[in-house]
């Protein structure tokens, strides 16, 4: 419940910030623009009529704010934008009206709040989500070279692609096929794109093993390690994104992710239709991911075993039943002729949920 005498509003830009202020003793609506020198903010607001709570849409700017709000002693609100109440039939949109906005929503308690990250953990979360950059870019750069051979009608047909055998014959095959000196120049290009990418994706997930090893998530992750397709790297990515899994349950941990089907039901009628994907879009994709390893027959190998010897004897026990469970689940959606990608959707949805019990679990 607000019980503060102001309630304010920010509608937080780069170079700008829009606030505005309600007074609830006077009823006053106080507008002004400031800029982002958050020691200029804080001193706005505490010129205003107290106790003063503020609220704030999460966005590019990040968390700064929100501390060094806190740290003033003064109640800060990150607003999620998604579930924002907007009237329908509002066609003029400011910055100055979204402050006023918010500022009335917050004394209302009708702000939906996000989870703000420690400093360490948005810092951890800042090294995951590079290493996410560069495997998009990695896969872009290798896209780019494969399709300039193709161009060329040079395909290589002896395997796997990009292992070290791939990577000889690019060199010593396909680029003195080339002729043309601006091909050639090109096939340099993107070659070195791909070496100096790998070479970044490469120390990207020593620095993350590092970390995975001796911080504040090490535990954690050795406890979700418990399940197939959760390396350390996976695991670590898992927890710096989810953050406090105490806000969820076995449940509502999928829709968080965005793995839950959507629904447009009305009295009788009750329609679903394809996943939300609403949420945080990297943990989903590591959680499709992981899914897919499921599939195989259930065999523990000394990664398994290796993985193991670091977590707690109940967390292994809980791994195992987790890995036998969800491949019996791909062995009845194959009985069922369940196109693939569908039942890897609702392996990962129930994937989500027994990575939250092994994360919640009491050591």
């Amino acid at each position: 419940m607000f019980t503060e005498r102001t309630s304010v509003g920010l509608d937080v830009h780069a170079r700008s910030v829009a606030a505005a202020a309600i007074d609830g003793v006077t009823g006053e609506l106080i507008h002004t623009r400031l800029t982002p020198s958050h020691d200029h903010i804080i001193s706005w607001v505490q010129d205003l009529p107290g106790p003063v709570a503020v609220a704030y849409e999460a966005g590019p700017t990040g968390f700064g704010l929100y501390r060094a709000l806190a740290a003033a002693g003064i109640r800060c609100e990150v607003v999620a934008p998604s579930k924002l109440q907007r009237p329908a039939g509002d066609r003029v949109k400011t910055d100055a009206k979204d402050a006023v906005h918010l500022a009335r929503l917050l004394r209302l308690d009708e702000v939906v709040s996000v989870a703000v990250p420690s400093a360490d953990q948005e810092a951890a979360r800042d090294l995951v989500r590079a290493r996410e950059d560069c495997r998009g870019d990695l896969m872009r750069a290798r896209h780019r070279l494969s399709k300039l051979l193709l161009r060329q009608g040079l395909v290589y047909n002896g395997g796997q692609a990009w292992t070290g055998t791939h990577h000889t014959w690019l060199v010593n095959d396909a680029r003195p096929q080339l002729t043309q000196r601006p091909t050639q120049m090109a096939f340099e290009s993107d070659y070195e794109t791909v070496m100096a990418t790998l070479a970044r994706r490469d120390r990207l997930d020593a620095a993350i093993g590092t970390m995975a090893a001796d911080s504040e998530f090490t535990d954690l992750v050795h406890r979700l390690g418990c399940l197939r397709g959760v390396s350390p790297l996976t695991g670590f990515a898992l927890a710096v994104e989810i953050g406090d899994w105490h806000r969820f349950t076995g449940n509502t941990i999928g829709s968080f992710v965005g793995l839950v089907p959507s629904e447009h039901s009305s009295g009788a009628s009750r329609v679903q239709g394809p996943i939300t994907k609403a949420g945080n879009t990297h943990a989903r994709r590591l959680l499709v991911e992981a899914a897919w390893h499921h599939r195989p027959q259930y065999r523990i190998g000394k990664t398994m075993r290796d993985r193991w010897d670091l977590a707690p004897a109940e967390a292994r026990l809980r791994g195992d039943a987790g890995n036998r469970r969800l491949h019996d689940r791909w062995v009845r959606f194959l009985q069922r002729n369940k196109r693939g990608t569908v039942a890897n959707v609702a392996i990962a949805r129930e994937l989500a949920g027994w990575c939250w019990s092994l994360a919640v679990m009491q050591e």
